[in-house]
């Protein structure tokens, strides 16, 4: 199938995969792992810890922002996400603010804020964060009869009822932000993460608010009852059942990575939709119709003939392992259904009430998710996001930081 590779795009992901898509990744072994961690979390709900996975709250903060001390130069520095371009965009001062993010005048204007004020926590190794409000992004609005200090970096509007304790932290600090990654290493090029990193060390600072995202249940709301541990129980062994008789193909499916990188643009553009993948006909006719496209815009027909060569390959394996995919649809649908029962429980605990702003005002909505680490196997770290709550609003929504 690497035919398939000079036809359909191959992207490197970079960012946090869905649980879900663990299927499609890691085949077999990628939904095992993924049954383990939402074992492993419904044994903590229920008071039976395994301590294998830690649970972090996914804050809709934005942009992320990278802070400490550099590992070369010993001196302190704020980046984006251009820390890590082949060229580091590394900025000491606001001149080299200037000069890195002039294209993006809101997000330059952020980052000479983080550089003010940061610097004052000490940071001895670098922190990532996402940046949750800068003083003029504060704003005191009324909610259903309530007074409330928000603020808004993405999505999300977060909102403190006015006159506590936390909205008058917020309200005299420069700016807030939530850690949840740190980095370390000899050079930016070798630098390694690390989840849920420890910040109690951190010297406080009445300009800045921050947090990590360790999921908090100080009222111990988040449990499960017997009746759902059950559920939960029979839902696990109905899947792994699912998953034993698909294994073979579950592997050689999650081998072609090309097909699977566009099998996961399609989801999202369900997603997108307020949909989630259904049968396996709707994604050939997709491929077929993306390849044709593709191969109408050609110049030669020497070309035209090679790619539609690929393109017939391609749709006649789609083709002849259409009830196949169609059962690794169910079973995906299945890890999203418990994914699902355990984030609702989750949602159960809110320090920070979350709504969205509609055109009629504010809708109560849920946090944007959670993120399971799991600490038996390092580098497996998965989201927990309801998708078509939050995922088909943060496609759509105006990043106002970038403007």
């Amino acid at each position: 199938m690497k035919s398939f590779q000079i036809f359909l795009n191959e992207s490197k992901n970079v960012h946090m995969e869905h649980f879900e898509d663990s299927i499609l990744n890691l085949g077999y072994e990628g939904g095992e792992q993924a049954l383990e961690i939402i074992k492993s979390i419904a044994d903590d709900l229920i008071g039976h810890s395994r301590g294998r996975v830690n649970i972090t709250v996914k804050w809709d903060g934005a942009p992320a922002i990278f802070a400490g001390k550099h590992p070369e130069t010993g001196k302190f520095f704020v980046a984006s996400k251009g820390l890590f371009n082949k060229t580091p965009k590394v900025n000491y001062t606001n001149a080299d603010i200037d000069k890195n993010h002039s294209a993006a005048p809101g997000l330059a204007e952020k980052l000479k804020i983080a550089l003010k004020y940061m610097k004052k926590l000490g940071i001895d190794n670098i922190l990532q964060g996402d940046l949750m409000f800068t003083s003029s992004d504060l704003q005191e609005v009324e909610i259903d009869g309530t007074k409330y200090l928000t603020f808004q970096p993405n999505t999300i509007v977060y909102a403190i009822p006015v006159g506590s304790d936390l909205a008058k932290t917020i309200k005299s600090a420069k700016m807030g932000i939530v850690f949840h990654t740190v980095y370390r290493g000899n050079s930016i090029e070798n630098l390694k993460a690390s989840f849920n990193p420890q910040i109690s060390a951190l010297k406080r600072s009445r300009d800045v608010w921050f947090d990590d995202a360790t999921f908090k249940d100080v009222s111990g709301s988040a449990t499960f009852t017997k009746q759902e541990t059950t559920e939960i129980e029979n839902q696990i062994k109905q899947i792994r059942r699912k998953l034993n008789s698909s294994k073979s193909f579950l592997n050689s499916f999650a081998a072609q990575k090309d097909i699977v990188a566009e099998l996961k643009i399609f989801i999202n553009s369900k997603v997108r939709q307020g949909a989630l993948p259904g049968a396996a006909e709707e994604f050939i006719t997709y491929m077929n119709d993306k390849m044709q496209a593709s191969i109408n815009n050609l110049k030669t027909e020497k070309a035209k003939s090679r790619k539609m060569s690929v393109k017939d390959k391609l749709i006649s394996y789609l083709t002849k392992n259409k009830s196949k995919i169609d059962k690794a649809f169910v079973l995906y649908l299945d890890l999203i259904s418990l994914k699902i029962k355990i984030v609702r429980k989750l949602e159960t605990v809110k320090d920070i009430g979350t709504f969205v702003a509609t055109n009629d005002g504010y809708r109560v909505t849920a946090p944007e998710g959670f993120v399971a680490i799991d600490k038996f196997k390092k580098g497996t770290t998965l989201k927990l996001v309801d998708r078509l709550e939050f995922s088909k609003q943060n496609f759509t929504a105006a990043k106002n930081w970038t403007a």
